[in-house]
């Protein structure tokens, strides 16, 4: 039986058609895992320290050796995403304990983030159950129907100067700050805790080395790799032939086969985003650390018919921000504005195949 033909026979819930073949790349190596830590923790830690001194050299180098203090940050966030599934060491508590630690460096709540990020897991793709842990994401009739205010506000939260410039600070040190009252309290807490570790943590650092020295070291290199991150984020599920459904005919495994893309990098990229942009193995399998991702995806038939991006295509993605429900393909503003401008008919829906002239169907 091929594997696309048992991507749509029923399974049992307890027996996914996946899980045999790739359990054996869903058991943690303490070795593999402690080299990530001396790849990624570790000199992260030490470029910070050494930024810090090159400020009596030259700001210039500073914010040289601020690009692979990025990287190594990047690395790091994969440490911290890893422990959030419990899929990086073997033990749960240390998962937990390590996850935590981590948690002051990429400013984020371990707790508070895993959970936002497993319904991520449980809903990507599921156009019923947006708006928790993904990028938020409207249909083309939806944004149709939207006042003007509210259209232009979406246009400015997709817009990639916003996202790709204010949207990694708000992502990594604002947003993650914040919590609502109505969340349980594990989640309260969560958030509280590490805001006191975190203002514990920077107020150290002011005292010891200066508050100006510390933005001028920790801005840069926060700010390049969260505009990394967003980016790897949105090409994750954001391209052209995305996967969308309502809830009735939704697929887990195929949210993560057709909706979650193979972002293949240059090698030097593939090391420093940890092995994210394998995201549909990821995504099918979440129990599968990050050293093991490209492993997983070499070795499996079933992976290897899927959507495969690269670097440029990733890029020319960002101007992809509508999902159309009557093509299934994520759409440009444009192709949005022909469809709201198409005539319709007495049931309110747009006559096939007709757009203004110069112009392309949505």
């Amino acid at each position: 039986m091929s594997d696309t033909a048992a991507l749509h026979m029923p399974q049992r819930a307890d027996r996914p058609f996946w899980k045999e073949g790739l359990a054996p790349y869903a058991r943690p190596h303490l070795g593999h895992s402690t080299a990530d830590i001396l790849t990624s923790v570790v000199p992260y830690l030490a470029l910070s320290v050494g930024m810090y001194f090159l400020l009596d050299v030259s700001y210039l180098l500073t914010l040289v050796v601020a690009v692979p203090a990025a990287g190594f940050l990047l690395r790091t966030y994969i440490v911290f995403h890893d422990c959030a599934h419990g899929s990086f060491l073997k033990s749960k508590t240390a998962n937990l304990w390590l996850g935590r630690f981590v948690a002051l460096l990429v400013y984020t709540p371990f707790a508070a983030w895993r959970h936002s990020h497993a319904v991520h897991h449980a809903t990507s793709g599921d156009l019923d159950r947006r708006g928790v842990g993904d990028v938020p994401t409207l249909t083309v009739a939806e944004y149709n129907s939207m006042s003007r205010g509210k259209r232009v506000g979406y246009w400015l939260f997709r817009h990639p100067i916003v996202m790709f410039g204010i949207g990694p600070i708000w992502a990594l040190v604002i947003q993650p700050r914040m919590v609502k009252r109505s969340e349980r309290a594990r989640i309260r807490h969560s958030v509280q805790l590490t805001n006191l570790g975190v203002f514990a943590m920077v107020a150290v650092l002011c005292w010891a080395m200066g508050w100006q020295e510390f933005v001028m070291v920790q801005l840069p290199t926060a700010w390049l790799a969260g505009a990394a991150g967003v980016f790897l984020f949105y090409v994750q599920h954001q391209f052209e032939d995305a996967y969308w459904e309502n809830t009735g005919t939704w697929s887990y495994a195929e949210a993560a086969l057709r909706g979650s893309s193979y972002l293949k990098l240059p090698k030097v990229l593939q090391y420093f985003t940890g092995n994210i942009g394998l995201h549909h193995v990821h995504h099918l399998s979440a129990r599968i650390p990050n050293y093991y991702l490209q492993r997983a995806h070499d070795n499996n038939e079933i992976f290897h018919s899927v959507p495969v991006l690269t670097l440029w295509d990733g890029m020319k993605a960002s101007r992809l921000k509508l999902w159309d429900t009557e093509t299934g393909r994520l759409v440009t503003f444009k192709q949005a504005r022909v469809r709201r401008a198409q005539p319709q008919s007495r049931d309110g829906t747009q006559p096939a195949g007709k757009a203004p002239a110069g112009t392309s169907p949505a």
